[in-house]
C-alpha cells in the first residue's frame, strides 16, 4: 500500500514539471477600422463663391473629425499593445 501512494505521488509531481508553451499574439486590427476617411467634396468652377465657401467649410470640418478619430484610435491601439507587450 505505501509502495503504491508513493509511486502516485511520483507519478502526479512529475506531470507538475511539464510545462506547455502558451504564445501570445496582440489581435490585429479590424478591417472596419481600417477604413480610410471619406474623400472630400469638390465645387464646380461655375459655382457662386458663397456655395465654395459652404463646400470648403464643409470639407474642412469633415477633415478634422476624421483626423481626430483616427488619431485617438492610433493612440489608444499603440497604448494597449505597449501595455500587452510589458506584461509576460
Amino acid at each position: 500500500m505505501n509502495r503504491l501512494l508513493i509511486v502516485l505521488s511520483v507519478i502526479l509531481l512529475a506531470g507538475c514539471g511539464i510545462t506547455t508553451p502558451v504564445k501570445r499574439t496582440f489581435p490585429e486590427v479590424p478591417s472596419e477600422l481600417k477604413q480610410a476617411c471619406p474623400d472630400l467634396l469638390q465645387t464646380a468652377p461655375t459655382e457662386k463663391l458663397s456655395d465654395v465657401l459652404e463646400v470648403v467649410t464643409e470639407n474642412y470640418s469633415q477633415y478634422h473629425e476624421c483626423r481626430i478619430k483616427v488619431d485617438a484610435w492610433n493612440e489608444w491601439y499603440n497604448t494597449q499593445k505597449q501595455i500587452f507587450d510589458s506584461v509576460k
